[in-house]
């Protein structure tokens, strides 16, 4: 649907009803009336290209100046003036002929051939005013940009007056909420964002995006707002939806910083089809002021009084704090229209298949949601809790399994996690998508499903701080800002809230000759960590104990507010540093993970996409190492690396932590395939069973291989699953009491695990010892036998 350009003589449109938004139109601006002949072609359908626009004045122009030019000609004739219609209505035509084809190019090559400049500059003769108001006055109003009135009015079904009241009054019917445009999710990209000034590139405008966060550096190029180069009331930042859009609210932020305090405290909206004229929102006393911000991280809302259906929005700073400047960051609410004809958006709007509940799902909610899912699946699926939070919650979690219940010697464990900060809600909605998914195509049997679920034991725990994810959930998508939420009840972060077996381990190797040897692997968690007083909060408590009760080979947590797979050590071996790669033993092998996840997600890997907010990932193909990245010691994938025998990556699911449930279709497509195949890693490397020599499965036993200073251990059934890459290796087992064995195992390319067996028998004196005890008695020491012995012998001599 394209707007339609009114002629310059078409009185300024209202709004239908009384007392709602009036549009503004600009004072002291005058047009030339078009000839007769020309006033059909005012009603000519305005392209979307502004350049035709344009075009199409200048050629009404020439027009005018020819007719004049006949008109004072004493030779002029009715031929000269057919002439110059001709003339006129060729030229026409060539512009149109030249702007049609466009719609088959490139979008972004068409946005850089159109997009014309902001101010239309005036023609000889006419007066130029950047403003007609002086600053202080209310309503500043471009001369230059005419604030024409191109039909931005709500839809007659938006006016459409309810039953009329006791009183007699109608009552205006309440028009759908609209979701975001897409600022917080990188949908409007850089290209669609405009301000009048910017201090700096690493504050232009392509950085007043809802939640963006500023680099540990300020002053680079990514900083956290769009500030205005100027403090006055002449500044703005513009939006283009690139399609007619219903805009309906304005969320706004100040500038995320740790050394500044900048926001706006009051500003005006103003809508366009062009980005020539400008219509304010308005009511009865004049240009609405909208109410902003009072400090820097609370997100404000302002819903319009009426919704406006325009292509660019602007927002247009009247006041800001004192102290500092003109920064803000923002979001749009609006809902585009629809655009049969416009190939761009039609090839990129995303739709899925899929018969699933796509919403936000409160604690009630999505224990109903599991409870229907068990109904659908009870065969394969079990609900349980692995303990309470803070506030008495249960962290229920879904088994999905071809024996849900028990643990099958041979089948590995796997798990999804999320919600370990409260407010990233993303990850939580993906697992509870993801048991929909996997129950759905289990009864559908497809094939992959079935396998996976018949060969795997799958648990996905979608809420591991239910407290923090009630606080986000009470604010909405968009108003809790960046950090509402992602603690528990007593303020603990549980990503972070594990022992830090690290510093144990590092110590150790450091120090060769100390006493205190600690293992590779299955590091015992320190005394302190254990008792009542220390600062862990009951949520992690029930992680730990859930990890140390099953044999996890495999898992992920998922988290939000990035675009990236981070991998272990998430903690830096040096103290004096905050930022260095620090690999584990098994890097090349959480490399692989990392990037099979992120390969088959469809943004992670696309080098065209901008970064979330300060980081480019692309160089390490959307993955990154914990602590090139940012230090934190006792974090989740550090301690399940350390002491049990699963590989823990972290999963960033999305730029926006909390996405409008509009948003949700789309991001399960986007994570669909990568949850899938990630859980499909747990089948490779090398699986067994270690047993002794009458078939019976020894626990506990050490798993190496030669080369990867990273031991694993047996199940409590001698089972044991060791992640690798394609290879050969030569793997060794030890148990107390048993000989140890080698033996070489090759990994191949294909998908599943390579079987590798061990049968050990006992040592001599395990044998003994163990006869000796089945007889009730205690082995001798050869020493102590010896000595009786040379007694004995002395008494006889004697």
């Amino acid at each position: 649907m394209n707007p339609v350009l009114p002629p310059p003589s078409a009185a300024p449109s209202r709004c239908a009803p009384r007392n709602s938004c009036k549009l503004a139109q600009s004072r002291g601006t005058s047009h030339r009336q078009p000839l007769p002949l020309l006033e059909g072609l005012w009603q000519l359908p305005k392209l979307s290209f502004p350049s035709f626009q344009i075009k199409f004045q200048h050629s009404q122009r020439r027009f005018l100046q020819k007719r004049t030019m006949i008109a004072r000609s004493k030779k002029g004739s009715c031929s000269q003036l057919c002439l110059a219609l001709c003339t006129f209505g060729l030229a026409l035509l060539g512009d149109v002929s030249r702007a049609v084809p466009m719609d088959d190019q490139d979008y972004y090559l068409q946005e850089i051939t159109n997009r014309d400049h902001y101010y239309s500059f005036p023609y000889p003769g006419e007066e130029f005013f950047p403003f007609t108001e002086q600053p202080g006055e209310e309503g500043p109003h471009r001369a230059a940009e005419t604030e024409e009135h191109p039909r931005f009015k709500p839809s007659r079904k938006e006016l459409k007056p309810k039953k009329n009241n006791k009183k007699g009054k109608p009552i205006l019917e309440t028009p759908p909420d609209c979701p975001p445009l897409g600022l917080e999710t990188l949908k409007i990209t850089d290209f669609q964002l405009h301000a009048s000034t910017a201090k700096r590139y690493g504050l232009g405008a392509h950085r007043g995006r809802l939640n963006i966060q500023a680099g540990v550096n300020e002053n680079d190029f990514y900083d956290g707002a769009w500030c205005a180069g100027r403090n006055d009331p002449y500044q703005w930042i513009e939006v283009d939806a690139r399609r007619l859009t219903k805009f309906t609210g304005v969320i706004t932020q100040g500038r995320n910083s740790l050394w500044s305090s900048n926001w706006v405290t009051s500003y005006r909206v103003l809508v366009s089809n062009d980005s020539h004229a400008w219509t304010a929102v308005r009511n009865e006393s004049g240009d609405v002021i909208f109410t902003g911000n009072s400090e820097k991280e609370i997100p404000v809302l302002n819903m319009l009084p009426v919704p406006l259906v325009a292509r660019y929005i602007r927002i247009n700073p009247r006041s800001w704090f004192e102290e500092g400047s003109i920064c803000m960051r923002l979001e749009i609410l609006g809902c585009p229209l629809p655009d049969p004809n416009n190939y761009y958006h039609r090839r990129n709007e995303m739709t899925t298949t899929d018969n699933l509940d796509f919403k936000h799902h409160n604690y009630k909610e999505m224990r109903q949601l599991m409870k229907t899912v068990n109904k659908m699946c009870p065969n394969i699926t079990r609900i349980y809790n692995i303990g309470k939070s803070n506030q008495g919650l249960k962290l229920y979690a879904v088994e999905i399994s071809d024996n849900p219940g028990e643990h099958e010697v041979g089948e590995p464990e796997f798990h999804y996690i999320a919600g370990a900060h409260g407010n990233e809600v993303l990850g939580r909605e993906l697992i509870l998508l993801l048991m929909q998914f996997m129950c759905q195509e289990y009864l559908a049997g497809n094939p992959r499903i079935v396998h996976l679920i018949e060969d795997t034991r799958i648990h996905l725990l979608p809420s591991v701080n239910p407290d923090g994810y009630d606080k986000a959930y009470k604010a909405g998508s968009e108003l809790g800002g960046w950090s509402l939420g992602r603690w528990t009840q007593d303020g603990i972060d549980i990503n972070n809230n594990f022992p830090d077996l690290n510093s144990l381990l590092w110590e150790s190797e450091d120090q060769k000759k100390s006493k205190r040897k600690v293992p590779n692997h299955h590091i015992p968690i320190p005394d302190w960590y254990l008792s009542e007083n220390a600062t862990v909060a009951v949520e992690t408590r029930a992680i730990i104990a859930w990890m140390e009760k099953i044999p996890f080979v495999l898992g992920g947590n998922l988290q939000g507010g990035e675009l990236v797979v981070a991998y272990p050590y998430d903690m830096v071996r040096s103290m004096w540093k905050t930022q260095d790669y620090t690999p584990t033993p098994d890097d090349h092998v959480f490399r692989w993970l990392a990037y099979s996840y992120a390969s088959t997600h469809r943004l992670m890997t696309d080098a065209r996409r901008r970064a979330c907010h300060t980081e480019d990932f692309q160089k390490e193909d959307g993955t990154v190492n914990g602590a090139s990245w940012h230090t934190v010691a006792g974090s989740i994938n550090d301690f399940s690396y350390l002491h049990t025998n699963c590989f823990e990556l972290s999963i960033y699911v999305g730029c926006d932590k909390y996405p409008h449930e509009s948003e949700l279709p789309e991001e399960w497509e986007n994570n669909r395939e990568s949850l899938i195949v990630f859980m499909e890693q747990v089948h490779r490397g090398i699986k067994g069973i270690v047993k002794d020599v009458h078939g019976k499965g020894i626990p506990n036993a050490v798993i190496s291989v030669e080369g990867v200073n990273h031991d694993i251990r047996t199940g409590a059934d001698g089972d044991y699953w060791r992640l690798l890459n394609p290879g050969e290796y030569v793997v060794g087992v030890r148990a107390e009491g048993y000989t140890a064995a080698t033996k070489t195992c090759e990994v191949g390319y294909d998908m599943g695990a390579t079987q590798c067996d061990f049968t050990i028998s006992k040592t001599n004196l395990a044998r003994i010892k163990e006869i000796m005890r089945k007889f009730g008695k205690q082995p001798i020491s050869l020493s102590m036998r010896r000595h009786r012995q040379r007694a004995r012998q002395w008494q006889q001599h004697r």
